[in-house]
């Protein structure tokens, strides 16, 4: 299974009393998608997708769901549902989708697509403190390789090359194509697209709400935020 990449964000004033208009104030920065194959409202703007309601911890079941495709709910909506249940040991968790570019082994072409983005607000007391070490506000951005590339073949010596040894077709078409210096820079610039979206996006955070800190982490990155940077620089 494919490495996810995070984000993290803890607040200075977080409470039960400031949880739920933070949390509207978190998902109004989100790059929700705007492509057409994406969810939107009726006039167009994005929209989210479903909402879980979970109490106390990951092993009980949800106190309430809501799968909202098609109802064109924003950040308001949202907040409001998760108000009906607002206590300190509730996780809110949001569905919706934002727009990277993924390169597609199968066509041999770029494609700016929908992909899914998970939404979380974990209450102070929820599973035994976990805000403490996973945010009062969290994101699982989706699959790492939008921001880090297939194969170590971006920012050389950052990551070892699992693709060096392997005769799978797939892995063979994308080595001999990003063999071409003109398409390795092509996929340079797309996947910078997509950091330099996910940093607008940190930083839209930090100017919405009052935080004490953020971290972006991956599970196959011993130091995601390095190996954005250097991708990030690389011209």
């Amino acid at each position: 299974m494919a490495n996810h990449a995070y984000l993290r964000v803890w607040t200075l004033d977080f409470s039960e009393s400031t949880m739920i208009p933070e949390f509207a104030r978190f998902l109004t920065t989100a790059p929700v998608s705007t492509l057409p194959s994406g969810q939107a409202d009726q006039a167009g703007l994005p929209a989210f997708t479903g909402l879980v309601v979970q109490a106390v911890d990951s092993s009980e079941p949800s106190v309430s769901e809501w799968d909202l495709r098609q109802q064109g709910y924003g950040a308001a909506e949202i907040a409001a549902l998760a108000t009906q249940h607002l206590n300190a040991d509730t996780a809110y968790i949001v569905s919706a989708q934002w727009d990277l570019w993924r390169f597609d082994v199968d066509t041999v072409s770029w494609k700016l697509e929908p992909q899914p983005l998970i939404l979380t607000m974990h209450g102070r007391d929820y599973e035994d403190g976990l805000a403490a070490s996973a945010g009062h506000f969290s994101a699982d951005l989706g699959f790492e390789h939008f921001f880090t590339g297939h194969g170590g073949l971006l920012a050389p010596g950052a990551a070892s090359n699992p693709f060096a040894s392997s005769n799978h077709p797939v892995e063979h078409t994308f080595r001999q194509w990003m063999a071409a210096p003109n398409n390795l820079k092509e996929y340079h610039a797309k996947t910078r697209e997509n950091i330099q979206q996910l940093f607008r996006w940190v930083e839209a955070i930090e100017s919405a709400l009052p935080v004490e800190r953020s971290e972006l982490s991956s599970e196959g990155e011993e130091n995601f935020e390095a190996r954005l940077d250097a991708i990030a620089a690389h011209r």
